[in-house]
């Protein structure tokens, strides 16, 4: 079973910049697109970033400017820059794989989950 690992997270004040990654062993890795999402206390998750496998980038209004995702086929990352980090920021980040497949059944797709990685923005 393929796996997901964030790391990155932390603390940081008003201002201050991140860079998170996610990273897995799976061999189609450069095959799929690649999702960030992110869950506050009380809120419900929500889509940051996507990267498809070519490349193309996505974000939602309230991160534009601010954050940068890219990918590095060859090392099986997928990275998540956060500049400009505010107080509503704050939350756990989640790196998604919503279209995996086994190359011997690719016609099965799995929608697979890192185990989130905690981003505190705080004076």
């Amino acid at each position: 079973q393929v796996q997901l690992v964030e790391s990155g997270g932390g603390l940081v004040q008003p201002g201050g910049s991140l860079r998170l990654s996610c990273a897995t062993s799976g061999n189609i890795f450069s095959r799929v697109a690649i999702h960030w999402y992110r869950q506050a206390p009380g809120k419900q998750r929500e889509l940051v970033a996507s990267i498809t496998s070519s490349g193309v980038t996505n974000y939602t209004d309230s991160v534009k400017g601010r954050f940068t995702i890219s990918r590095d086929n060859p090392k099986n990352t997928v990275s998540l820059q956060l500049n400009t980090l505010q107080p509503e920021d704050t939350a756990v980040y989640y790196c998604n794989a919503p279209a995996w497949y086994d190359p011997r059944n690719p016609f099965k797709l799995y929608n697979i989950w890192g185990q989130g990685t905690q981003v505190t923005v705080s004076s």
